[in-house]
Order: structure tokens, then C-alpha cells, then sequence
């Protein structure tokens, strides 16, 4: 009977989520994590197939239905789609429920991992009502720009509590010096202002999401310029810090984090040159947003590789019997 529940994927779900440990609740935390990178590139499919209005109104499809409909003025393709991405939109709000039950019911609870998981699903109901500003605005630019900044900022929220689930509590303890970790923020500033950039190019360029939509009022070759330059400062940004890892004598999970991401950046670049030159081709355009988010996640891990909180408490500890006193006199791995 034992073995028949393990292997039943619901039972499994509810203890996770119910009886959670770190680890369970860190895999679901990474699952927030990919949740929110999938709804980045439905949403970019939604944009380069014109399927921006494929529902209309908000936050009914079209009319007084909630779901795609006959409608002469919008290709059920197109309805599809944008009905697709909002069905992700709940996908996501869903696990980020399950996330923030699994923090509460932690045993001993973390009152820090409690905060970072309340927020992620408080940011997909934002996120959800941005969605129905960028409808009812008629995919305004600006509009499309913020719905698209959100999730990079939503993540912020999941990337923490997926690394902070799998360490301590203990006020954290530098494992490079004061430059090394400046470099490591300044990255990441880097990496917003590229992502930010990046919003603007798209808002002047031809992927508008619908065929009547506005458009900003930019030489596309001036904000690619721009785009461009951020991401060279990037890439200077991540060869300093590659460099002052190595020099220092860093961790090699900081160092690994390091390189990840310089290789993120690197196929990035190239992406986004590719399809400049091609003229921005439907498929590239998927490719380069993907790379976007992940190159921002691994900027924000190698941001936590260079401190250490110490171990996460065992998942032992947190049980009642008595194995738990035996388990609490153990030492604690490194």
C-alpha cells in the first residue's frame, strides 16, 4: 500500500504540498520557477501570431462567454492562443497557491520563506489584471512593455524562494569580496536595464501583437542600437566577474554560476543579432525572450552564490517519533 502511493502522482502532490519538507518544498518553488518562464513565451506567441486580440474583451474571452467563441472579426486560431496563455495565467496562479500553503505548513516554519511565496501568487493576479489593461487598451505598447516587466519581476520572487528553501537562516556570510559582489549587483542591474530596453524595441518593431495596434514612435534602429550597447555592457559586466571569481579564489558554485551565465549571454547575443539581420523572424523572437528570462534567473543565482546561510533545517527535525531526536543529534551535512 505504501509503495502505491508513492507512486501515485496526487498523493505525492498533497504530501509535498501538505506535509511539506525543504526539498518538496523547493521543487515546488522551481516549479513556480518554470511556470513563469513558459508564461513569458506563450505570451511572446501570443504577440508574434497576432493573437493579441484573439480575445477581445476582458475577463470574458468575447462577450458574455469565457472561452472561445464564434466570432466573424477573430480568427479562432488567434481566440485560441490568447485564450491559451490566459488558461497559463491560472496554471501558474494555481502552483503559486500550492507554494504558499507548503511555506505555511513547513515545519519548523520560516517566516522569510512565508513572505517570498505569498508573493508570487499576490503577482500573478497582478499580472492577470495588467493582462486585461494590455486587452482593453488595445495593446498599447506601453502596456504590453509592463505585462511583459512583470514576470522578469515575479520571478525575482520565485528564484528566491527557490534558493532560499534549500539554506539556513543564519545571517548571511560573504563568500567573495566586497568588489566581486558589487560586480554581481551591478549585473544585475544590467540585466534589467537590457530586459527593459528590449520591451522598447519590441514596441517599435514589427511584432505589435495585432495588426492595428499602436506602435511607439522610435527609429527601430536607434533602440536597437541601444538594446545592443546595454548587452555589451552586460557581457564587459560578466567578464569582470568571471575574472575576479577566478582571481579570488571563489567557490565553484559561484564560479559555475558565473560561467552559466556568460554562456546565456553569449547565445543571446547571438540571437539577437540573428534575427535583427533577418528581420526579426517569428521563431527567433520566442528564442530571444526564453533567453531573456533565463539569462535573468542566472544572473540572479550567481547574485546568491556569494553568500552562505548555512544548511537548511533537516527534514528530520521537523518530524515527530523518535527517530527525531536521534536525527537531532546528528551533525548536520554540509
Amino acid at each position: 500500500m505504501a509503495e502505491r502511493e508513492s507512486s501515485n502522482p496526487l498523493i505525492r502532490t498533497w504530501n509535498a504540498v501538505w506535509r511539506p519538507t525543504p526539498g518538496s518544498l523547493r521543487l515546488l518553488a522551481l516549479l513556480g520557477v518554470i511556470g513563469n518562464v513558459v508564461i513569458v513565451v506563450s505570451g511572446g506567441a501570443v504577440r508574434v501570431t497576432k493573437s493579441g486580440l484573439g480575445c477581445p474583451d476582458w475577463p470574458r474571452c468575447s462577450g458574455d462567454s469565457l472561452v472561445p467563441t464564434h466570432d466573424p472579426e477573430h480568427h479562432v486560431l488567434n481566440m485560441s492562443i490568447e485564450f491559451g496563455n490566459r488558461l497559463i495565467t491560472f496554471v501558474v496562479l494555481g502552483v503559486g497557491i500550492l507554494v504558499f500553503v507548503a511555506a505555511l505548513r513547513l515545519r519548523p516554519r520560516r517566516r522569510s520563506l512565508v513572505w517570498w511565496a505569498l508573493a508570487q501568487p499576490m503577482s500573478v493576479v497582478a499580472q492577470a489584471v495588467i493582462g486585461g489593461i494590455v486587452v482593453l487598451t488595445k495593446l498599447h505598447p506601453a502596456a504590453v512593455s509592463l505585462h511583459f516587466l512583470v514576470s522578469p519581476a515575479l520571478l525575482v520572487f520565485c528564484v528566491a524562494l527557490w534558493v532560499r528553501a534549500g539554506e539556513g537562516d543564519a545571517p548571511p556570510r560573504p563568500l567573495a569580496g566586497p568588489w566581486t559582489r558589487r560586480l554581481a549587483a551591478a549585473l544585475l542591474v544590467s540585466c534589467a536595464a537590457v530586459m527593459v530596453a528590449g520591451t522598447v524595441v519590441t514596441g517599435t518593431g514589427p511584432h505589435a501583437g495585432d495588426a492595428e495596434s499602436r506602435r511607439y514612435g522610435f527609429d527601430i534602429t536607434d533602440v536597437a542600437r541601444i538594446h545592443g550597447e546595454l548587452a555589451w555592457l552586460t557581457i564587459a559586466l560578466t567578464v569582470l566577474a568571471l575574472a575576479a571569481l577566478h582571481r579570488t579564489g571563489a567557490p565553484a558554485a559561484a564560479r559555475r554560476r558565473a560561467r552559466e551565465l556568460a554562456g546565456l549571454i553569449v547565445l543571446q547575443g547571438a540571437v539577437g543579432y540573428t534575427q535583427y539581420f533577418l528581420g526579426v523572424p517569428a521563431g527567433l523572437v520566442l528564442l530571444h525572450m526564453l533567453g531573456s528570462v533565463l539569462m535573468w534567473i542566472a544572473a540572479f543565482r550567481l547574485f546568491f552564490a556569494l553568500r552562505d546561510r548555512g544548511p537548511a533545517p533537516g527534514r528530520a527535525a521537523a518530524e515527530p517519533g523518535p527517530a527525531a531526536p536521534r536525527a537531532a543529534e546528528a551533525p548536520q551535512p554540509a
